[in-house]
Order: C-alpha cells, then structure tokens, then sequence
C-alpha cells in the first residue's frame, strides 16, 4: 500500500511539474495552466468576436484586433455574429468570482475563449495571447486552458513629474506598459521641488513646479513644462481604455515650493518656504481653491475614483506644529470626499503622532517608511495601505542613495506586497490593496533623461508585476525569468527602448542620406554603435544630422558649433567640429556614456560625471546618455555615405 501511495505521489509530481515546464511564459506568470495536445495558429481574415448582449465587450474587442495588426501585421475583424474555429471569442459569464473581480480563464482549442465575470477580466486575457502570440514567428498558441487572477488590487507605479517634466508621449506609453503586464494603478506626481543646496541654499531660487494648467492661480503652471487640463483628461480617457486607474498627486502641505514661490505669504517662514503655513488661514483658501479647480463640476479634470493629497514628510518639531498637521490631512481627505473622491495620502501618522483625530475610514494610504507611519498601527487605526517601501522600492536617478536601478532578483525572489520594510504581514493581507514602486527625480538638472527612466522603469516593470499578480512565490526561477522577459516587447505599438527588430549586430544600413528626408526607424536605443562616412562642409551653427521627437544630433550644435546633441533640454558637445575633410564617423551610446570616434580616434567618452556647488562642498552625478535619433534627416551641407547601425541584444 505504502508503495502504491508512494507511486502515486510521484506520478502526481511528475505530472504537475510537466505542466510547469510546459506553461507558456506570461508576465505575469498565470496561476494555473492545463495543456492539451495541438496548437492554435491563427491567420488573416481571423475575427474577434464578442456577443452584442454584451457591448461592454465592445472596445476591448476592437483593441485587440487593432493590438493584433500592430504587434503582427495581421487583419482581424471585429463581429457579433456566432464564434467558429479559427475566431477568438470574448465572454462574460454570471457565475461569481472565485477568487477576484478580475480573473479569467482562456480555452484554446480550434478557436480561443476567453470568459471572465468582467470587461477587466477579459482585457488581461487578451494581454496574456498577445504576450504568448509575440514569442513564435507563427504566433501560434498551445492547446490548452488558462486560469488566471491577482492576488492583489492594486498594481502601481508612481512616478514624479514634479522635478523633473516627463512629456504627455511617455505618459501615455507608460500607460499602454503598464497595461500589458496588467499593472493597474500609476500615481503621478504634479508638484515638488529640488534641494536647496543645489541653489545656494536660497529655497526662493530653488527649482519648482507644478505641472497642470490653471486657471484659478494663472502663472502657477510651470513655464517649462506642463499639461493642458484637457491632455491630462485625455491622458486618464486613454488609461481607463487599458483598465488603468489614474491617481493624481498634488503634494501639500511639505513639498510645496511651488505654491510658495506663487503666493510666498502662505510660506512657512518657521519651517521652511517649502513648507505651507499651516497657522495662516489663507494657505486654506488657496489649496481648497487649487483642488477645487481639478474637483468639481460633472466632467472634472481628475475623472478618477481616487485622488492623492500628499502629505509627505512636514516637520514635526513641536506639538503645535503636529496637531495643525494632522488638522490639516483630516481636512483635506474630508474635502476631496466632498466632490465624491477617494482620499490617498502618505503615510506620515506615527512621525505626526497626536491627538487631533484623522479620518482612517476609506482612506487609502502609501506605507513608505515605517518611521513616518508604522504599516501595523495604521492598520488598526483603519487605514488601507499600498505596500511602497522606499528601502525595497525607490529609484532615485543616479542620486548615489535609494536605487539606481531596482535589485530585481531580491525583489522577485524576496519580496511581495505584504512586505512593508522590515515589517512582514500574512499573504493577501485584508488591509493591505497591492503594491506600488516609484521614481523620484530629487537631483533636477541631473542630465537625466526619460529614456534612462524607462531604463530603469522597465526592467521593474516586468518584475514587480509578477509579484504583485502571483504573489509569494512564482514558479519559475529568477534566471529563466530573467532571460525570458528580455524577449517581450514593451506594449503594442510602443518602443520607448529604440530597439530595431530583434536581432543584433548589423540591423539598418543605407548608402547615402541625403538632406530633410526620413528613415524607416524612429531611433537606435542603448546598446548601439552608428558610422558612416562625412565628407564634410563648414556648417552653419544648429545644423542637424538627425532628429526624432526627443532628441538632435548636431553636425553644429547652436552654441558653439560643435558635434554633439540635445534631448529632455539638455546640450551635450565633443571637442570635435565639422571641417573641409573626409572622416570616419562613429558614435556609440549606452546607458553610462555616449562616445565620439573620428577615423576610429576616440575623441570624448561623455561618462557620467559630476557638478559641484558651494564650492565643491557638494555635488551632483551629471548624465549624458543619448537614445541615437534616426527619424528624420537635417539641412545639411556635408555629404553622408555609408550609414551602419549595430545594435547589442
């Protein structure tokens, strides 16, 4: 009996681990995963097909077979009519979720299924074909069933737009990223402000912003850098498409320069100009007006259920100061609950301890720093937390303190939602919605560029999604992991990391570019090497040789007519001007340095260096990354033979 038992128990490992090996790779990875024998292939002239009992399904059918011509080149209709083989049919059902509102099951067989008791639920499972789809040239699918769910709610990402301004493009592509690896929560940033150090310790001259148009305080909007009221609104119409739920921040009372600099009477002149008066009843008027002006009305600019008030890091050096505090959160969560949001706030509670009572009650808050607010007490006083540890999950852009880049492997071997700094909770934890990474851009003027944030960001993107969705403990080992998500693209579409097909070394040649004309590729991302042959002509000052929508490369920069390039507002030069003379051009570029080479000469290696302040007592990383711009050609003199790029893998 005992060895029936344990033959058994064998074949039953033995069966279970088959069906892991054989589980297609989805980031997320899926929780469950039943194979069958066969493929499904599908081919043009292919249809989606949803019921029209059920036109909810309308938009994400119609997404998907758009998503399908992006990503394949592949014509896919969109119908009503009855499923056959060779369709994917999209399906509600009425039965009750198992185990959350937004799981799914997918049945491939001759034509696909997919069935979720909600809209949600089918657009992740389209999100999980597309991804099996792209990793075969046939984009074939294995016979099979799919059950699938989170494990948490809330899937974030945060990302400060205060310091440093992020284009609306790289917004809405983060969006279609964060989408595609079911990530659903993205928090964005609206004000702050830089060190004073940086600034000769003058608050008044420190760099600030706040990024929304407004009208109730004109010239409040940052000057270089801001969002129409009406781009933010569409911005939110996008993500909530893609089942994105946009958060806007407006960070009060700390982290207010901005507002001070407009209006410096509601300053703090005890703790700081970056501080609001808390004391002076015009600081109310002012911020109950600015939230006003986002809030009311039937179509609000913040169209979203959740709305982030800030509250992050105010001094605490007396009683008084304290309980103004805690006055002043209480007000503003009961104020954006007024015009029917959720309040958001971060987490500051235990560094703010006192008396004077503050609504717990529907209150979501960000649990960054045990210090600031201790994840066990504010669950007890009632607060849901969104598991954000700066010490796990802050990318603070070549800062030197925080993360550069993320430590994906401990962060997927190690870590989950229910990890809040040194503080563990039980897995799925009622009080605790999900997780959320961020980055700060505190360094502003770093040279740091959006393409070096998506750098960053990406790599974070596909890790943090799998913890967020499967939990504690995922199936595969990091390394497969690790090797298997680097042949995922970012979203259909999107492709913020420049790369030129999939392949490596030789990628696009052409023989000749002649002067304003366009190529068939929009940049070349790190990781690439550009030649080609100059016979060069003197070049009037800001003549270009390339250009895409974020960045020039100058055959004569504007300044000093030199070779060099500008992006995110940034000019970089080599000691190297164009002459009467025939030369060998060669520029390479990767996520540390971009490097010039004159006839195979190196003529400057651009490697993160540094600015110094106050006379060198401090300082500060400078970045001179390019993303190589290839879109469109310049009004060039010089003569342009020979292009090659090379790209890594």
């Amino acid at each position: 009996m005992f060895k029936i038992f344990v033959t058994l128990l064998f074949l039953c490992v033995h069966i279970l681990v088959d069906a892991q090996e054989n589980k297609p790779f989805v980031i997320p990875e899926l929780k469950e995963w039943k194979s069958a024998e066969g493929t499904f292939t599908p081919t043009d002239g292919g249809r989606v097909v949803y019921s029209a009992r059920q036109p909810e399904l309308k938009a994400t059918a119609i997404t998907f077979a758009e998503d399908l011509h992006l990503m394949f080149g592949s014509i896919w209709t969109v119908s009503t009519d009855k499923a056959r083989p060779g369709d994917i049919e999209l399906t509600l059902h009425t039965k009750r979720p198992k185990h959350s509102p937004e799981e799914y099951e997918i049945n491939i067989g001759k034509k696909v299924r997919i069935t979720a008791p909600q809209a949600v639920g089918i657009y992740w499972g389209t999100r999980s074909l597309l991804q099996i789809m792209e990793q075969n040239d046939t984009h074939a699918l294995p016979c099979g069933t799919i059950t699938d769910w989170p494990d948490y709610a809330v899937r974030g990402f945060m990302l400060d737009c205060g310091r440093k301004f992020i284009p609306l493009e790289f917004l809405q592509d983060y969006v279609r990223i964060m989408s595609y690896y079911k990530m659903n929560t993205f928090q964005i940033h609206l004000n702050d402000n830089a060190f004073p150090r940086f600034y000769h310790w003058d608050l008044m001259k420190t760099y600030s912003a706040f990024r929304l148009e407004c009208d109730t305080y004109p010239g409040l909007t940052a000057q270089d850098g801001s969002y129409t009221k009406q781009e933010f609104i569409d911005l939110q119409i996008l993500a909530e498409s893609k089942f994105v739920n946009i958060i806007p921040e407006i960070d009060v009372p700390a982290h207010s320069l901005a507002f001070t600099q407009y209006k410096p009477e509601i300053g703090s002149q005890k703790y700081g100009m970056d501080h609001l008066d808390l004391f002076n009843p015009e600081t109310y008027k002012f911020v109950d007006n600015l939230f006003k002006e986002y809030l009311e009305g039937e179509n609000p600019v913040f169209r979203g259920k959740q709305v982030h008030i800030g509250t992050d890091e105010y001094s605490n050096k007396d009683t008084a100061v304290v309980e103004k505090f805690r006055y002043f959160t209480d007000h503003y969560i009961k104020y954006v609950e007024k015009f029917g949001k959720q309040a958001c706030i971060w987490g500051a509670l235990t560094h703010a301890a006192g008396k004077t009572p503050v609504k717990s009650e529907n209150v979501i808050m960000n649990a960054w720093y045990n210090g600031y607010a201790d994840p066990a007490e504010m669950i007890r006083q009632g607060y849901k937390l969104i598991s954000i540890p700066d010490g796990w999950l802050y990318i603070v852009p070549a800062a030197g303190y925080y993360y550069d880049y993320l430590n994906t492997e401990r962060l997927y071997k190690e870590w989950t939602p229910a990890r809040i700094g040194k503080a563990v909770f039980e897995e799925k934890h009622p009080s605790i919605l999900g997780g959320m990474f961020a980055v700060w851009n505190d360094h502003a003027g770093n040279g740091i560029s959006t393409k070096d944030i998506h750098d960053r960001v990406f790599p974070a993107v596909q890790t943090l999604a799998v913890k967020m969705w499967t939990g504690a403990h995922p199936v595969l080992p990091f390394e497969a992991f690790d090797q298997e998500r680097k042949q995922l693209s970012e979203a259909p579409g999107v492709n913020q990391r420049g790369k030129i097909g999939k392949g490596q070394g030789l990628v696009y040649e052409q023989s000749q570019i002649h002067p304003n004309s366009t190529l068939p590729y929009r940049e070349a991302g790190y990781g690439y090497r550009i030649e080609f042959d100059l016979q060069g002509q003197p070049e009037a000052y800001g003549t270009e040789l390339f250009r895409s929508p974020t960045a020039v490369f100058y055959l004569s920069d504007p300044i000093k007519g030199m070779m060099g390039f500008a992006r995110d507002g940034y000019l970089n030069t080599f000691p190297y001007r164009v002459k009467d003379e025939q030369v060998k051009v060669c520029v390479e570029g990767d996520n540390r340095s971009t490097r010039l080479y004159i006839n195979n000469k190196l003529i400057e290696d651009m490697q993160i260096g540094r600015q110094y302040f106050n006379g060198g007592k401090d300082s500060m990383k400078y970045v001179r990354t390019l993303v190589f711009p290839l879109e469109k050609s310049g009004n060039f003199k010089s003569r342009v033979t020979n292009l090659k790029v090379f790209q890594q893998q």
